[in-house]
């Protein structure tokens, strides 16, 4: 019964998950997939909304600056295209004038207008404008120096000196995005698209109703890698202004993203978490982006069953024969501190919270892999370690003996690179150079650390001791983070470790087959994977 009802949950969670990703496709096929108008003829002119840019008008591209997003109190002219022709893309650079107000810390907008040759932007009727922000608000890069000499670069002197590095400041967006919508597309007035209609201006030319071209300023497009500190000495920077044609599915994918990092943003998250967000959309094509939202479904379903199948491994562990303590003792340490490493480099959360929480759990496992029991007297804590019986004594030989080995290797690499690292690079503290040589040790060497888990196996000649439900879970997971660590942003020493963790899991599956469990007896660890009673024999 108990059986049927672990099975029962995990086919009801797969179920659910296969659920969800039919219907994500459900929504993003309603979302890139427009229906046009179909009406008949005679009444295509109350009931279709056809584009003003099937007319063929000759249209011209403005670009203003302006220190409110009205307009009041000025605006200047930066960039104008007299003949635009929406089907021909291009990418401009010019220099930007900043007001005084926008240098001591302030805001400044730009307003984009297509509208007819020849007619002022603020007096045609038939102009469409959009606009959006050239700055935003960061805190500062915080400055590195060298702990030896104590020298620093002279930009960050320069910067220290004009504010102080713990307060938001304003930075330059360097690029601007435009996009319109080029495909004769004509809309049925009674089924117009919600995330549409906002960038939509319909007007009346005689019996027809017309809609002006879809303007779009795509702000995904903005990343903190292009970002540009403004300081008060600063009075002009540049601007690459980018124009493309875009489709109207895509532009519908693109507001939903668009306000999607929006609404995140409400919700408190930074400029720097949001820009991990945009550099999946972004940096990739539509195709491998469908094919990034089915890995990342897939690896919340193994992430969910993994972490399910090792709590409940662990749960109910009494015995550490057969496992490596220190192997579980380093994992700890080495999450922590790659979780520390990954707060100091101010990692986005999608990277953070999940360390956090593996941190938490690792600690969990020391404390049942050593037998800590805490106890209270008053206000002071105290630790009781069990005891170990005669096999776990004979585990902790082979493990004690694996580590001994890897000593030999390890601690000078890591003492080596943590002095060469203090010589030669520039840190923001000395907090900052011992978590950077600590984590550079992890992710260099310590996946050598799981070999005395390894070693154990083979001296044991015996893998029927490990969580394998919740290490194939974890295997799957880890061929994922191959693909996500070309897609996410993250320091390239944690890239580096997702391909060395294959490694050590493709040895884990080789002893799976050189060391066979038998499943119909119950193994040296008092572990019985045959769960059905086994009928006996008897004579009528």
């Amino acid at each position: 019964m108990g059986l049927f009802q672990k099975t029962s949950f995990t086919t009801l969670v797969v179920g659910v998950f296969v659920v969800y990703v039919l219907h994500t496709c459900w929504v993003m096929y309603g979302i890139v997939y427009t229906k046009p108008c179909q009406r008949p003829r005679r009444d295509a002119g109350g009931g279709c909304i056809s584009p003003y840019l099937a007319e063929k008008p000759r249209l011209q591209l403005s670009i203003y600056t302006s220190v409110k997003p009205n307009a009041n109190g000025g605006h200047s002219l930066v960039f104008k295209v007299d003949d635009f022709d929406v089907h021909s893309r291009f990418e401009r650079t010019v220099n930007v004038s900043l007001p005084k107000k926008t240098r001591n810390n302030g805001t400044l907008y730009t307003m984009v207008f297509v509208h007819q040759a020849g007619v002022s932007p603020w007096q045609d009727s038939r102009q469409v404008h959009h606009v959006a922000q050239l700055t935003t608000y960061m805190l500062p890069k915080p400055p590195e120096v060298s702990l030896i000499s104590g020298e620093e670069e002279p930009e960050q002197q320069k910067r220290v000196g004009d504010r102080a590095s713990d307060k938001p400041v304003s930075h330059w967006r360097s690029r601007l995005t435009l996009n319109v919508v080029s495909e004769d597309f004509t809309f049925d007035r009674e089924a117009l698209p919600s995330d549409v209609h906002r960038y939509l201006r319909v007007f009346q030319n005689g019996k027809k109703m017309m809609y002006l071209p879809l303007l779009f300023i795509d702000e995904l497009s903005n990343r903190v890698k292009d970002l540009m500190e403004i300081n008060s000495s600063t009075t002009e920077l540049p601007l690459t202004i980018s124009y493309d044609t875009i489709s109207l599915g895509k532009l519908r994918f693109w507001i939903h993203m668009q306000d999607a990092v929006y609404s995140l943003q409400q919700f408190g998250f930074t400029e720097k978490d949001a820009d991990e967000i945009k550099g999946i959309f972004v940096d990739t094509n539509l195709y491998f982006l469908a094919l990034t939202f089915f890995v990342a479904a897939f690896h919340l379903l193994f992430d969910f069953l993994a972490f399910k199948n090792d709590i409940s491994f662990w749960k109910k562990k009494k015995s550490m024969v057969g496992m490596s303590s220190k192997a579980v003792l380093w994992r700890c340490f080495s999450t922590i501190v790659i979780f520390l490493y990954l707060l100091d480099e101010q990692t986005s959360l999608l990277v953070l919270i999940p360390a956090g929480i593996g941190s938490v759990i690792e600690v969990w496992k020391v404390k049942k892999a050593f037998k800590i029991q805490m106890l209270w007297n008053g206000m002071k804590p105290s630790f009781l370690f069990g005891k170990l019986d005669e096999s776990e004594k004979r585990t902790e030989e082979y493990d004690t003996q694996a580590m001994k080995y890897l000593s030999y290797l390890l601690y000078p690499l890591c003492i080596g690179g943590a002095a060469y690292a203090l010589i030669y690079v520039k840190y923001k503290s000395w907090y900052s150079w011992l978590i950077n040589s600590f984590v550079n040790g992890v992710y260099a060497f310590g996946f050598l650390f799981m070999l005395p888990q390894l070693f154990v196996n083979y001296k044991l000649k015996s893998v029927a001791h490990l969580p394998w439900k919740a290490f194939m879970y974890k295997a799957f997971n880890t061929f994922i983070d191959d693909v996500f660590a070309f897609i996410i942003t993250m320091p390239t020493s944690h890239r580096l470790a997702c391909f060395r963790d294959d490694v050590v899991f493709l040895i884990y599956l080789y002893q799976r087959w050189l060391y066979p469990v038998d499943r119909s007896r119950v193994n040296e660890y008092g572990v019985s994977y045959d769960e059905k009673p086994t009928a006996k024999d008897h004579k009528d």
